[in-house]
């Protein structure tokens, strides 16, 4: 087995890095798993050494040598690669590595678009550690959005529904807010008596409030699925948030009147009720009659495996290949 032969897949997210080394038959030779190593959050540099280094340790599991280069081509899909010049520069300082003799570097949304299609067109709404979309026409034009949070118009996401959660509940215990079951859900989440406990274990650290925001997540949801009608209306504004970016795209690369998939992933969505899937699937057919919502929870490498079989010019076979195998759980490097 010769580097010449694979694919270097990376999904370089804010919380663990995945990277997979795929043959040009769509088989998948070693999958390694490493900390988040975001650009934006710890560095360009930081961020390259922490992927060559699980890039090396994806190499030896796969009976290669461990040395650059580990493939013909590199794909790499990473949070933080929101705007089309800090792909540029990630592209550049990527190639500079000395990898692959051909690379591409883009934002994980669209590893997401192309692990739900078979040609990366349509539209793909990811809502997990934040939220974000983007739409790729049959004629090759892109749409998509900063996605850099409330500077750029952003909202929703996990740790925002847990935010949210814990502001309900501490409004209706202080009589600003209305009731709601929020309150004794947060109250059993933490094991605390009261809300002024809560208050005060994340106001001096005592509770991780980072930690809290993603675990009072699924609470909201639990919560709204079971008929608050407080908690029902943030998964009902998060259900039009969704809806809206995709119909944005849709309308913006004129998708309005065929069919078209628009893809859903992420955390917060393949964790999600019907309820909320539902609300989505009638926001969007109101721009898009013709829309198909496709939920996909395979992990967002393979998308950029499959963007890097179609650089490497491999078929269909390779692709049916990949998406049907059994895909090794990854091993921490």
């Amino acid at each position: 087995m010769t580097a010449e032969q694979t694919v270097l897949a990376i999904d370089g997210g804010n919380s663990k890095t995945d990277v997979m080394l795929v043959n040009i038959d769509g088989k998948v030779l070693s999958r390694v798993r490493g900390p988040g190593a975001s650009p934006q959050t710890v560095g360009v540099q930081e961020s390259l050494d922490c992927f060559a280094e699980l890039a090396a340790s994806a190499a030896r599991a796969a009976g290669l040598s461990g040395e650059a280069p580990f493939a013909t081509h590199t794909a790499a899909y990473l949070a933080g690669a929101d705007l089309p010049r800090e792909e540029e520069l990630l592209i550049e300082a990527v190639s500079a590595r000395g990898w692959s003799s051909s690379t591409v570097v883009a934002n994980d949304i669209f590893a997401l678009l192309r692990s739900g299609t078979s040609d990366g067109v349509g539209v793909a709404v990811v809502c997990g550690a934040g939220i974000n979309a983007a739409g790729v026409a049959p004629d090759g034009r892109v749409h998509r959005f900063p996605a850099l949070g409330r500077i750029s118009g952003d909202w929703g996401g996990g740790p925002q529904m847990g935010e949210e959660a814990l502001w309900l509940a501490a409004r209706a215990d202080d009589g600003r807010g209305e009731p709601t079951a929020l309150l004794p859900a947060v109250l059993a989440h933490f094991g605390a008596a009261s809300m002024a406990e809560v208050i005060e274990g994340l106001h001096f650290g005592e509770l991780d409030l980072y930690s809290a925001r993603h675990a009072l997540s699924p609470v909201l949801f639990e919560v709204a699925a079971a008929g608050d009608a407080v908690a029902g209306t943030v998964v009902d504004r998060l259900a039009d948030e969704i809806g809206l970016l995709a119909g944005v795209s849709l309308r913006r690369l004129g998708l309005t009147s065929e069919p078209v998939p628009v893809v859903l992933g992420g955390g917060v969505l393949t964790g999600a009720s019907g309820q909320l899937l539902e609300k989505v699937g009638d926001r969007c057919r109101a721009v898009a009659p013709l829309a198909e919502l496709r939920l996909v929870d395979l992990p967002p490498v393979v998308g950029a495996a499959l963007w890097g079989l179609d650089a490497l010019g491999a078929g269909s076979a390779a692709e049916a290949a990949l998406r049907g195998a059994a895909l090794p759980s990854p091993v921490a490097a």
